[in-house]
Protein backbone atom coordinates (compact mmCIF):
# COMPACT_ATOMS: atom_id res chain seq x y z
CA UNK A 1 0.00 0.00 0.00
CA UNK A 2 0.93 3.31 -1.14
CA UNK A 3 2.52 5.82 2.39
CA UNK A 4 -0.11 8.29 1.28
CA UNK A 5 -2.93 5.72 1.65
CA UNK A 6 -1.46 3.90 4.89
CA UNK A 7 -1.34 7.58 6.66
CA UNK A 8 -4.58 7.86 6.07
CA UNK A 9 -5.46 4.73 7.20
CA UNK A 10 -3.94 5.17 10.47
CA UNK A 11 -5.82 9.11 10.63
CA UNK A 12 -8.89 7.39 9.94
CA UNK A 13 -8.74 4.81 12.68
CA UNK A 14 -6.97 7.44 15.27
CA UNK A 15 -10.22 9.69 14.23
CA UNK A 16 -12.88 7.07 14.78
CA UNK A 17 -11.55 6.06 17.75
CA UNK A 18 -11.48 9.82 19.15
CA UNK A 19 -14.92 9.36 18.26
CA UNK A 20 -16.38 6.85 20.13
CA UNK A 21 -14.15 7.99 22.96
CA UNK A 22 -16.17 11.04 23.46
CA UNK A 23 -19.42 9.33 22.51
CA UNK A 24 -19.17 6.86 25.64
CA UNK A 25 -21.44 8.09 28.53
CA UNK A 26 -19.26 9.36 31.51
CA UNK A 27 -20.22 8.67 34.90
CA UNK A 28 -22.17 11.71 36.37
CA UNK A 29 -20.61 13.80 39.30
CA UNK A 30 -24.45 14.16 40.73
CA UNK A 31 -27.10 11.38 40.76
CA UNK A 32 -30.68 11.50 42.54
CA UNK A 33 -32.60 8.72 42.21
CA UNK A 34 -36.45 7.98 43.18
CA UNK A 35 -38.33 4.37 44.26
CA UNK A 36 -41.09 3.81 45.48
CA UNK A 37 -43.65 -0.13 46.28
CA UNK A 38 -46.82 -1.44 47.41
CA UNK A 39 -45.92 -4.70 49.30
CA UNK A 40 -48.12 -7.23 51.04
CA UNK A 41 -46.66 -7.09 54.09
CA UNK A 42 -43.18 -5.54 55.31
CA UNK A 43 -41.02 -7.63 56.69
CA UNK A 44 -37.73 -6.52 58.48
CA UNK A 45 -35.10 -8.82 59.40
CA UNK A 46 -38.02 -11.85 58.41
CA UNK A 47 -40.19 -9.98 61.38
CA UNK A 48 -43.35 -7.97 60.16
CA UNK A 49 -43.74 -4.22 60.68
CA UNK A 50 -47.19 -4.01 60.15
CA UNK A 51 -49.21 -6.63 61.80
CA UNK A 52 -48.49 -8.47 58.47
CA UNK A 53 -50.57 -6.12 56.29
CA UNK A 54 -49.69 -4.47 53.46
CA UNK A 55 -47.15 -1.37 53.42
CA UNK A 56 -46.50 1.27 51.23
CA UNK A 57 -42.72 2.40 50.83
CA UNK A 58 -40.77 4.59 48.78
CA UNK A 59 -37.76 6.44 48.68
CA UNK A 60 -34.65 8.78 47.45
CA UNK A 61 -30.82 7.83 47.26
CA UNK A 62 -28.36 10.78 46.50
CA UNK A 63 -24.72 9.54 44.88
CA UNK A 64 -21.92 11.26 44.20
CA UNK A 65 -18.92 9.89 41.76
CA UNK A 66 -16.66 10.59 44.46
CA UNK A 67 -18.46 7.00 45.85
CA UNK A 68 -20.57 9.07 48.62
CA UNK A 69 -24.25 8.86 48.84
CA UNK A 70 -26.88 9.76 51.22
CA UNK A 71 -30.63 9.03 51.15
CA UNK A 72 -34.10 8.34 52.68
CA UNK A 73 -36.70 5.48 52.94
CA UNK A 74 -40.12 5.45 54.35
CA UNK A 75 -43.07 3.10 55.36
CA UNK A 76 -45.99 2.76 57.22
CA UNK A 77 -45.57 0.61 60.28
CA UNK A 78 -48.03 -0.86 62.56
CA UNK A 79 -49.16 0.72 65.28
CA UNK A 80 -49.40 -2.82 67.45
CA UNK A 81 -45.70 -3.07 67.12
CA UNK A 82 -44.77 0.61 67.06
CA UNK A 83 -47.35 2.53 69.90
CA UNK A 84 -48.09 6.03 70.17
CA UNK A 85 -46.93 7.23 67.29
CA UNK A 86 -47.12 8.48 63.84
CA UNK A 87 -47.26 5.01 62.13
CA UNK A 88 -44.40 5.59 60.68
CA UNK A 89 -40.50 4.39 59.77
CA UNK A 90 -38.14 7.03 58.23
CA UNK A 91 -34.80 5.78 57.48
CA UNK A 92 -31.76 8.39 57.31
CA UNK A 93 -28.28 6.84 56.17
CA UNK A 94 -25.51 7.95 54.47
CA UNK A 95 -21.85 6.26 53.54
CA UNK A 96 -19.08 5.59 51.15
CA UNK A 97 -18.39 3.21 48.85
CA UNK A 98 -14.84 1.99 47.74
CA UNK A 99 -13.75 -0.09 44.81
CA UNK A 100 -10.91 -2.55 46.10
CA UNK A 101 -10.91 -4.13 42.65
CA UNK A 102 -12.35 -4.34 39.37
CA UNK A 103 -15.17 -7.09 41.27
CA UNK A 104 -14.82 -6.04 44.61
CA UNK A 105 -16.73 -2.55 46.84
CA UNK A 106 -16.35 -1.46 49.97
CA UNK A 107 -19.28 -0.02 51.43
CA UNK A 108 -19.11 1.90 55.09
CA UNK A 109 -21.82 4.18 56.29
CA UNK A 110 -24.29 4.62 58.79
CA UNK A 111 -28.57 4.42 59.18
CA UNK A 112 -30.92 5.62 61.31
CA UNK A 113 -34.32 4.28 61.94
CA UNK A 114 -36.50 6.46 63.30
CA UNK A 115 -40.11 6.14 64.35
CA UNK A 116 -41.47 9.37 64.66
CA UNK A 117 -43.93 9.96 68.06
CA UNK A 118 -43.23 6.59 68.88
CA UNK A 119 -42.66 5.39 72.14
CA UNK A 120 -42.90 1.98 74.23
CA UNK A 121 -46.44 1.28 76.76
CA UNK A 122 -45.70 0.05 80.19
CA UNK A 123 -49.29 -1.34 79.88
CA UNK A 124 -51.30 -1.60 77.14
CA UNK A 125 -52.46 2.49 76.75
CA UNK A 126 -49.88 3.75 79.42
CA UNK A 127 -46.62 5.38 77.55
CA UNK A 128 -43.92 6.04 78.87
CA UNK A 129 -40.73 8.67 77.26
CA UNK A 130 -38.71 5.30 76.09
CA UNK A 131 -38.08 5.81 72.35
CA UNK A 132 -37.82 2.64 69.22
CA UNK A 133 -35.46 4.71 67.56
CA UNK A 134 -31.91 2.36 66.36
CA UNK A 135 -28.60 3.74 64.77
CA UNK A 136 -26.55 1.04 63.22
CA UNK A 137 -22.92 1.26 61.68
CA UNK A 138 -22.37 -1.14 59.07
CA UNK A 139 -19.97 -2.88 56.76
CA UNK A 140 -20.49 -4.03 53.36
CA UNK A 141 -18.87 -5.77 50.73
CA UNK A 142 -19.84 -6.79 47.23
CA UNK A 143 -18.49 -8.89 44.54
CA UNK A 144 -20.32 -9.72 41.79
CA UNK A 145 -24.04 -11.37 42.21
CA UNK A 146 -22.73 -12.08 45.96
CA UNK A 147 -22.93 -9.03 49.08
CA UNK A 148 -22.25 -8.96 52.40
CA UNK A 149 -23.29 -6.69 55.04
CA UNK A 150 -22.56 -6.73 59.25
CA UNK A 151 -24.09 -4.28 61.11
CA UNK A 152 -23.19 -3.15 64.56
CA UNK A 153 -25.76 -1.21 66.99
CA UNK A 154 -24.45 1.80 67.67
CA UNK A 155 -27.61 2.63 70.29
CA UNK A 156 -29.64 -0.13 72.51
CA UNK A 157 -31.33 -1.93 70.00
CA UNK A 158 -34.54 -0.46 68.71
CA UNK A 159 -34.86 0.78 72.13
CA UNK A 160 -34.49 -2.32 74.44
CA UNK A 161 -32.63 -1.86 77.50
CA UNK A 162 -33.06 -2.65 81.52
CA UNK A 163 -36.42 -0.34 81.62
CA UNK A 164 -37.96 -2.04 78.27
CA UNK A 165 -37.07 -5.09 78.59
CA UNK A 166 -39.96 -5.33 81.36
CA UNK A 167 -42.62 -4.39 79.28
CA UNK A 168 -45.14 -6.04 77.85
CA UNK A 169 -43.89 -5.24 74.53
CA UNK A 170 -40.56 -7.79 75.06
CA UNK A 171 -43.00 -10.12 77.06
CA UNK A 172 -41.95 -8.97 80.60
CA UNK A 173 -37.79 -10.43 79.99
CA UNK A 174 -35.09 -10.16 82.64
CA UNK A 175 -33.28 -6.96 82.50
CA UNK A 176 -30.22 -7.20 81.90
CA UNK A 177 -28.87 -3.74 81.10
CA UNK A 178 -28.22 -2.23 76.91
CA UNK A 179 -28.78 -3.88 74.21
CA UNK A 180 -26.21 -1.74 72.59
CA UNK A 181 -23.90 -3.41 70.37
CA UNK A 182 -26.55 -5.73 68.84
CA UNK A 183 -25.62 -6.98 65.34
CA UNK A 184 -26.73 -8.50 62.05
CA UNK A 185 -25.12 -10.58 59.52
CA UNK A 186 -26.79 -9.97 56.36
CA UNK A 187 -25.80 -12.43 52.99
CA UNK A 188 -27.22 -11.97 49.83
CA UNK A 189 -27.17 -13.74 46.19
CA UNK A 190 -28.36 -12.57 43.15
CA UNK A 191 -28.87 -14.57 39.75
CA UNK A 192 -30.24 -13.81 36.91
CA UNK A 193 -32.35 -16.49 35.85
CA UNK A 194 -33.31 -14.80 31.66
CA UNK A 195 -33.58 -11.29 30.31
CA UNK A 196 -35.39 -9.14 33.57
CA UNK A 197 -36.27 -12.52 35.67
CA UNK A 198 -33.57 -12.18 38.87
CA UNK A 199 -33.58 -15.11 41.53
CA UNK A 200 -32.57 -13.61 44.98
CA UNK A 201 -31.64 -16.06 48.04
CA UNK A 202 -30.98 -14.40 51.46
CA UNK A 203 -29.81 -15.98 54.93
CA UNK A 204 -29.59 -13.44 58.25
CA UNK A 205 -28.84 -13.73 61.65
CA UNK A 206 -29.60 -11.19 64.40
CA UNK A 207 -27.86 -10.97 67.54
CA UNK A 208 -29.42 -9.46 70.66
CA UNK A 209 -26.73 -8.59 73.14
CA UNK A 210 -27.83 -9.37 76.46
CA UNK A 211 -30.52 -10.81 75.13
CA UNK A 212 -29.57 -13.94 73.81
CA UNK A 213 -33.42 -15.20 73.60
CA UNK A 214 -34.53 -12.50 70.66
CA UNK A 215 -31.39 -13.76 68.37
CA UNK A 216 -32.64 -15.66 65.38
CA UNK A 217 -31.94 -16.66 61.67
CA UNK A 218 -33.87 -15.34 58.43
CA UNK A 219 -34.47 -16.63 55.37
CA UNK A 220 -35.72 -15.44 51.75
CA UNK A 221 -35.99 -16.84 48.96
CA UNK A 222 -37.55 -14.50 45.82
CA UNK A 223 -38.27 -13.89 42.22
CA UNK A 224 -38.26 -10.50 40.55
CA UNK A 225 -39.22 -9.41 37.12
CA UNK A 226 -39.14 -6.80 35.49
CA UNK A 227 -42.58 -5.65 33.23
CA UNK A 228 -43.34 -2.55 31.32
CA UNK A 229 -40.68 -0.38 33.73
CA UNK A 230 -41.98 -1.76 36.87
CA UNK A 231 -40.61 -4.95 39.33
CA UNK A 232 -43.12 -7.36 40.23
CA UNK A 233 -41.77 -9.87 43.66
CA UNK A 234 -42.57 -12.71 45.17
CA UNK A 235 -40.49 -13.78 48.30
CA UNK A 236 -41.03 -16.56 50.42
CA UNK A 237 -39.81 -15.07 53.95
CA UNK A 238 -39.24 -16.95 57.33
CA UNK A 239 -37.28 -17.19 60.81
CA UNK A 240 -37.09 -19.52 63.32
CA UNK A 241 -37.80 -16.25 65.94
CA UNK A 242 -39.23 -17.43 69.03
CA UNK A 243 -43.11 -16.34 68.44
CA UNK A 244 -43.30 -15.94 72.32
CA UNK A 245 -40.92 -12.77 72.41
CA UNK A 246 -42.07 -11.82 68.54
CA UNK A 247 -45.68 -11.37 68.27
CA UNK A 248 -48.42 -8.51 68.83
CA UNK A 249 -51.75 -8.15 69.95
CA UNK A 250 -54.15 -5.50 69.07
CA UNK A 251 -54.48 -1.71 70.80
CA UNK A 252 -56.30 -4.25 73.97
CA UNK A 253 -53.00 -6.48 73.97
CA UNK A 254 -55.36 -8.52 72.15
CA UNK A 255 -55.63 -11.19 69.20
CA UNK A 256 -51.87 -11.24 69.35
CA UNK A 257 -50.35 -12.30 65.67
CA UNK A 258 -46.78 -13.98 65.15
CA UNK A 259 -44.57 -11.69 63.13
CA UNK A 260 -41.77 -14.11 62.14
CA UNK A 261 -44.16 -16.60 60.90
CA UNK A 262 -43.41 -17.93 57.70
CA UNK A 263 -45.24 -16.16 54.89
CA UNK A 264 -45.18 -15.16 50.92
CA UNK A 265 -44.56 -11.26 50.06
CA UNK A 266 -45.94 -10.08 46.93
CA UNK A 267 -44.68 -6.84 45.69
CA UNK A 268 -44.79 -4.15 42.68
CA UNK A 269 -42.08 -1.67 42.47
CA UNK A 270 -41.31 1.30 40.57
CA UNK A 271 -38.02 3.06 40.67
CA UNK A 272 -37.50 6.71 38.57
Amino acid sequence: MHTKHILASVLLVLSTGTVLAQAAPATPEHSLTGNIGLFSDYRFRGISQTWRQPAVQGGFDYAHSSGFYAGTWASNVSGNSYNNGAGLELDLYGGVKFALSQDLTLDLGALAYVYPGAKFNSAPGVPTGEKYDNVDLYIGLSAGAFSAKFSVAATDYFGLNGTTAGYAYFNSLPARGGSKGSSYLDLNYRFELAEGLTLDAHLGRVSVRHYSELSYTDVKLGLTKSLGGFNLGAALVATDADKSYYQAGNSAGQDPKKLGKAGLVLSVQRSF
